[in-house]
């Protein structure tokens, strides 16, 4: 399979790693103009691959792997198929983040957090109130004008908005790393010398303590599947930026989560005491944002030598839009993943699933478990980095495909096939996976977000 083997050759794991694949290559349910389906089950692939590669590293023998590839086309649609003791379904989407006519094309904006509706109002005008007044306004304001000044108004307003792109018009501007040949995932070393692993458990990653610093659902998924692995997560979030109902669900599931102000001393000071006892810090926020903590790459080499450092961008760090905030819905409109796969009356559309975050979740829990693998044979620690846009590069760079679908009823059904308990009577999708002939289990269940302290257990 060409696209898993070349995953895994960019991370120098032997291809005789590569998990055994049970199911269609292609499952129905991720059927699309591009190969969804073939990315998808290459990211949870690499991220077994990566979690075997560690088990040799630690132990001397390599646990064998496999993988169910309808699994995958459920995991990666994850928060959709997430249900309350009702049988309900959360929404994910705030109605204001949603598709706009421009005056010469379209535009994506994101407003799920109130403090991003308020910025995008603010910047273009748009008075607040009622939702259904709301959309009446914001759509007139952005039908006013061009779809690139809608993008730059909103941006510079602390807001969230995209124009859409055709691709080519996209890697014209892009950030240099994520339009050229960069890795897919980046491991490069960092300064100082780190202790001996923890002693191997049954799992991979048994014993590894991962700080979770990151949000929505790319990091979330990477992290979890972290602790499914074997690792102890803990997630820090920050109370004066609460999380979405979703979010504060599908996003601590495998983890221990706690709330954290680090604009106080006493909040930065515990913080770096988590940051002493983690073998491996994950950040989420636009590069650079975190430098005032002291949480950037060479900061915590620096005074936490020995660390595997892990960072997530949405556009990657080079360039005018190295800075800017971004989510799997504004990345797939802005690199030409929405007009590649647009309807015959020209409307972008999208892609069956948010793979953006769930490829790059599982490409960044590859990258750490490969890091931790370099740092158990050799004693040095690894920046780990990956970006959405650069996954999106990815997917686009493996040409259309037949654009036959599959339906919703029958996703359903099959989801259900891999339905697990999460506790307080909701219900998701099990980790993808199985290691050592054993399928993967979510730990610390039910989820409990902001309930734990900011402590390792």
């Amino acid at each position: 399979m060409t696209v898993s083997t070349d995953v895994l050759a960019e991370l120098g794991i032997p291809a005789g790693t590569m998990p055994r694949l049970i199911g269609d290559p292609r499952p129905a349910a991720l059927f699309a103009p591009l190969a969804v389906a073939e990315c998808a089950v290459a990211s949870v692939a690499a991220c077994l691959a990566a979690a075997a590669e560690l088990g040799h590293a630690r132990t001397g023998r390599r646990p064998p792997v496999a993988l169910d590839t309808a699994h995958v086309a459920a995991a990666v649609r994850g928060e959709v198929w997430l249900r309350d003791a009702a049988g309900r379904s959360v929404e994910g989407f705030a109605p204001l983040s949603r598709l706009w006519r421009a005056a010469d094309g379209w535009v994506r904006t994101h407003a799920n957090y109130p403090w991003h509706r308020a910025a995008l109002l603010a910047a273009l005008g748009v008075a607040d109130g009622p939702d259904v007044e709301v959309m009446g306004r914001l759509a007139d304001a952005v039908a006013a004008r061009p779809a690139v000044d809608v993008e730059t108004v909103v941006y510079d307003g602390g807001g969230l908005a995209v124009a859409a792109r055709a691709p080519e018009r996209w890697w014209a501007v892009a950030p240099s790393e994520t339009a050229t040949g960069s890795p897919l995932v980046g491991v490069v070393p960092l300064d100082g010398a780190a202790p001996p692993l923890p002693a191997p458990g049954r799992l991979p990653a048994s014993g590894v303590r991962v700080l979770d610093l990151t949000r929505v659902i790319a990091g979330p998924v990477g992290t979890r599947m972290l602790g499914a692995l074997g690792a102890e997560v803990l997630r820090v979030d920050d109370p004066l930026r609460p999380e979405l109902p979703l979010h504060a669900l599908d996003g601590v599931v495998g983890k221990a989560s706690a709330l954290l102000d680090a604009r106080t001393a006493a909040g930065r000071e515990t913080l770096h005491r988590l940051v002493d006892g983690a073998d491996v810090v994950v950040t989420g926020y636009r590069p650079g944002a975190l430098r005032r903590l002291g949480l950037d790459p060479d900061q915590i080499a620096d005074r936490h030598p020995g660390t595997v450092v892990a960072t997530l961008s949405a556009w990657g760090t080079t360039g005018a839009w190295g800075a800017c905030r971004g989510f799997d819905s504004l990345v797939q409109i802005a690199t030409g993943i929405g007009w590649t796969v647009r309807a015959d009356d020209g409307r972008p559309g999208a892609l069956p699933c948010q793979l953006l975050d769930h490829a790059t979740g599982y490409l960044l829990a590859a990258g750490i478990l490969t890091a931790l693998t370099r740092r158990a044979r050799t004693g040095a620690a690894s920046h780990v980095s990956v970006s959405l846009a650069r996954t999106a590069r990815w997917l686009l760079d493996q040409g259309s495909r037949s654009p036959a679908l599959g339906g919703d009823d029958e996703a359903g059904r099959q989801a259900d096939a891999y339905r697990t308990a999460l506790g307080n009577g909701w219900s998701g999708i099990s980790p993808p996976g199985s290691v050592d002939g054993r399928p993967l289990r979510w730990p610390r269940l039910p989820p409990a977000y902001g309930r734990a302290l900011p402590a390792w257990g």
